[in-house]
């Protein structure tokens, strides 16, 4: 049994291809919004698990913004990603709570189990593995996300519960 928690869930799903089309679709559900970018970002992002490079211009000639602003608001905002995740992604907090608590070797472990770097997908894109400032679950440190769902106390038991989820 595992000493660690689900604090919440939810099931990732599975994200479109990308179309220029379906990329225009989610543009105008948005446009009437007040400060649509992010929201706009945030909605190319649910759909295809990234905001892909062609969104951009897309955005920004329906925003009336420039591609620079449109892309330095994507770069400012480190949760957008440029590239498709894995099909399992593992967020790992680094801040100092964690860190106090054992998180830089915490950090190690999940990297090692899950065989991927910080920062990067696994080739077979099986799983992307980041590192987050903060995931709010300070008393319950170490602490990391997987698809979503809060893992607070993160064990050795519970860094091999989430690398066989991910294996999958």
């Amino acid at each position: 049994m595992s000493t660690g928690y689900a604090v919440s869930g939810g099931a990732r799903g599975r994200y479109e291809a990308w179309t220029p089309n379906r990329g225009t679709e989610i543009i105008s559900d948005h446009l009437a919004m007040e400060g649509a970018t992010l929201p706009i970002l945030h909605a190319m992002q649910e759909a295809f698990g990234y905001v892909p490079q062609d969104a951009v211009p897309l955005i920004a000639d329906a925003l009336n913004l420039s591609r620079a602003e449109v892309h330095g608001t994507m770069t400012f905002y480190h949760d957008f990603r440029h590239e498709p995740a894995g099909k399992h992604v593992v967020k790992v907090c680094v801040a100092e709570a964690c860190q106090a608590a054992g998180g830089h070797v915490t950090s190690e472990k999940v990297s090692k189990a899950l065989d991927c770097a910080f920062g990067e997908t696994r080739p077979d894109g099986q799983v992307t593995l980041e590192p987050i400032y903060c995931l709010g679950l300070c008393s319950c440190a170490p602490s990391a996300m997987v698809d979503g769902r809060l893992i607070g106390r993160l064990d050795d038991e519970e860094i091999e519960e989430i690398a066989a989820e991910c294996r999958a």
